[in-house]
């Protein structure tokens, strides 16, 4: 298997002891499951990293220089996204310090993935600079946020586009007959809007 050729995927969670507890536990084992199963998994690697600080992020980023990035926790909206302090309560960090934090990787990830309710306000600003991102318009209960991962990513294991793990992972929430099928948002640019790669030249010599 060529390395080059494996996409990272670097899930990132936070579930601080003062706020709500998630099923996040449920959500990773469901989508190693899925892409253990798919066609296409020796293309893809999957990085867990848990009770995530704003130190570990930025580490992980730089460690690991994931495609794809996961980040499964709560969210507040134009406040921010939760992660946890040192000692494992809330901590906010800012739609403006994770739009400034992504433009430094933009060269290295290919798709964002913010699993948490509210997180439309941090999906636009990171769409800045990231190509691929998906948030969430409005709340979202654990089960259908579940499903759309597990769908997102199973659609992905079989080489489909983002743009068509998108659309698997919102179908997976309506055959549970859940009502939470348009709480996920796509943003994405089209291959023809991307720039061009660079051009790049060879010396030959001739002595």
């Amino acid at each position: 298997m060529n390395s080059k050729l494996v996409k990272k995927i670097l899930i990132v969670t936070a579930n601080p002891k003062n706020t709500d507890e998630l099923r996040l536990d449920e959500e990773i084992r469901e989508v190693e499951a899925g892409l253990a199963r798919a066609r296409k998994r020796d293309q893809f690697e999957i990085i867990s990293k848990w009770a995530v600080r704003p130190e570990d992020l930025y580490r992980a980023l730089l460690d690991y220089e994931p495609q794809i990035v996961h980040f499964s926790g709560h969210g507040t909206g134009s406040q921010g996204l939760v992660l946890e302090n040192d000692l494992g309560k809330l901590q906010l960090v800012s739609t403006e310090s994770l739009a400034r934090l992504f433009k430094v990787f933009k060269d290295k990830i290919e798709c964002v993935f913010l699993n948490a309710c509210y997180s439309e306000t941090q999906a636009e600003a990171i769409y800045q600079h990231i190509n691929c991102v998906v948030g969430m318009n409005q709340a979202i209960g654990d089960r259908a946020a579940i499903k759309f991962a597990v769908g997102f990513y199973d659609a992905l294991g079989a080489g489909r586009p983002f743009e068509d793990a998108y659309e698997i992972g919102c179908t997976a929430i309506d055959l549970e007959s859940l009502p939470e099928s348009s709480t996920p948002v796509l943003k994405i640019r089209s291959r023809s809007a991307l720039p061009p790669p660079p051009i790049t030249f060879e010396t030959i010599s001739t002595a």
